[in-house]
């Protein structure tokens, strides 16, 4: 028996002798620290001079992600691998010349925090297990609830981004009216054409794309038409359906309109419609005045998901959901499991997950915190000032060029095109965006709405400057000339 014993003793630290390599000394990881933190801080001063799209100029077919081995790699080898494999191609997100879909995120001091939370990686699902973690990223949500307008017993997640974030809200109004299978065909949800393709992704996700889903036409600034809206809703009640839902965008990602929160508010409650709000884009410029008077009535909804990777310039991945009354919250998600018994006697706070799909949880309110306390909140309001400046300031610009413009630019978002009666139109626009694309100095994106197809910048980087405005201006002005 002894033998025995001391032969498994000696299997296991043999094991352990190799597996020890998991848990570096102080001196390898100082080493690992300075080669990763050169490379980052390269990376960082140079970025001005980086394009912002890259579209060739790197071999993907030796691209090989899949070569694990026994033998370990050196860190100068694979970060050189990053660099020509991963940091090289595609879009450019950390760089201020990054003016497409709805860019925003990547603060360095966020970096800071996601390297701190997977360091003492804190189980932050539950309270029993973080109890610190969980009142940091509740304080986060409640600083976020209170400036949207939010009072008293509110509560939310911080989710992944705006599409888990906005399935969470739109399962609790299913709970919380008691929406169940056989009640879909006469239950009615309600939104705009330019509703953020996530919310559609999401009402299938929580099979509610059974439901009568109507689409409320735009107005001549791509807003929800209120009118029309409250005459659906009345003629579905009276041919017996039930309105259900209405989600309504604060900032949509077409053109950055803003729908009439305010009115819709008052419908919904008029109505007993569950009020829903993707502000993912638009939610943080509550902390501008100019943005706050935009946004008002926003507070009349019962949920609202704001994404702090944009408005709040954080890494992708931080989407906050918030609902009015925490009970929803908690009854659309709360469930409990034999091997989780040891927890339930620690509920101060409400756990991220009695709040969300998710168990396994990053502890991702550190990435949040720390900038916010570190640099406080007046650069934030001063960033998101800044791009509204911007924005008015390209959409005057480029109408002095020529360009036709689309509606006055209601947060970041300015449409605009090429026009020419005597040619395809869309083609020379669509030409020009390619000439932006491949030139790699800056980045637009395009939309088409009612078959027009527009250029499109989203100014919102934190590191969109006035000087990036202006070099979108030189290749636009160059790029329209030569077409």
């Amino acid at each position: 028996m002894s033998n025995s014993k001391d032969s498994h003793i000696r299997k296991i630290r043999k094991l352990e002798a190799e597996a020890i390599q998991l848990d570096p000394s102080s001196q390898t990881r100082t080493e690992l620290q300075k080669d990763v933190l050169r490379y980052s801080n390269d990376f960082l001063d140079n970025l001005s001079n980086l394009p912002t799209y890259n579209q060739d100029g790197y071999d993907l077919d030796s691209f090989a992600p899949d070569e694990f081995i026994d033998e370990p790699t050196s860190a100068d080898k694979l970060l050189k691998y990053v660099e020509d494999h991963v940091h090289q191609p595609g879009i450019n997100a950390a760089s201020g010349g990054h003016m497409g879909f709805i860019p925003g995120g990547g603060v360095y001091t966020a970096a800071l925090g996601d390297y701190l939370a997977a360091v003492f990686n804190r189980y932050a699902g539950v309270y029993f297990a973080a109890p610190g973690a969980i009142k940091m990223e509740n304080a986060l949500i409640r600083w976020t609830g209170k400036l949207l307008g939010y009072a008293g017993d509110f509560a939310g997640n911080i989710a992944s981004g705006g599409s888990i974030a906005n399935l969470i809200a739109i399962t609790t109004a299913r709970n919380a009216h008691g929406i169940r299978g056989k009640d879909y065909e006469k239950t009615v949800i309600y939104y705009s054409e330019q509703v953020h393709h996530c919310v559609l992704k999401d009402l299938r996700v929580a099979g509610l794309d059974e439901c009568v889903l109507r689409q409320i036409p735009l107005n001549r600034s791509y807003q929800m038409d209120a009118g029309i809206l409250e005459k659906q809703i009345l003629e579905d009640r009276a041919s017996g359906l039930s309105p259900f839902l209405l989600i309504a965008s604060a900032g949509t990602t077409d053109s950055g309109a803003i729908d009439p929160l305010d009115r819709l508010g008052d419908i919904s409650r008029e109505q007993n419609l569950w009020f829903h709000v993707d502000a993912a884009y638009g939610g943080y410029f509550m902390l501008t005045e100019e943005g706050s008077k935009k946004l008002n009535g926003i507070a009349k909804s019962d949920s609202v998901v704001v994404d702090p990777h944009k408005g709040l310039f954080l890494p992708f991945g931080t989407g906050i959901v918030i609902v009015k009354k925490a009970s929803h919250l908690r009854h659309a998600h709360d469930f409990k499991a034999n091997y989780m018994q040891d927890t339930d006697s620690f509920d101060q706070e409400l756990s991220p997950a009695d709040a969300s799909p998710e168990l396994t949880k990053h502890f991702r309110g550190m990435r949040m915190w720390l900038p916010l306390r570190l640099h406080g909140i007046a650069p934030f309001r001063a960033c998101l000032d800044e791009k509204l400046e911007l924005a008015r300031y390209f959409y005057r610009e480029i109408n002095l060029l020529g360009f036709e413009t689309g509606p006055s630019p209601e947060l970041t978002v300015v449409l605009f095109r090429k026009t020419d009666e005597r040619r395809n139109e869309n083609e020379i626009n669509q030409r020009i965006a390619r000439r932006i694309l491949e030139d790699g100095t800056v980045f637009l994106s395009t939309t088409t709405i009612n078959g027009v197809f527009w250029l499109r910048v989203a100014i919102l980087s934190f590191r969109t400057h006035l000087r990036e405005v202006d070099l979108m201006l030189d290749r636009l002005r160059e790029f329209s000339q030569a077409n």
